[in-house]
């Protein structure tokens, strides 16, 4: 999998990334390179939208 195959939208992007970080039992940095790319560009999408990683929920909040 890579960068296209995650959702455009931010909101569906929150979605899928807190559910894959939940059902897979991974961290942040294993998805991004699950999906060549940056933890940064993920945190960025997602803070346009009002959300910041919590590494001790390991959840977008």
């Amino acid at each position: 999998m890579g960068l296209l195959d995650m959702p455009k939208d931010p909101v569906m992007l929150l979605s899928f990334v807190n559910m894959r970080l939940r059902d897979e039992g991974i961290n942040l940095s294993e998805f991004a390179a699950g999906f060549s790319v940056s933890e940064e560009s993920i945190k960025e999408k997602l803070s346009a939208v009002g959300y910041t990683y919590d590494e001790k929920l390991n959840k977008f909040v």
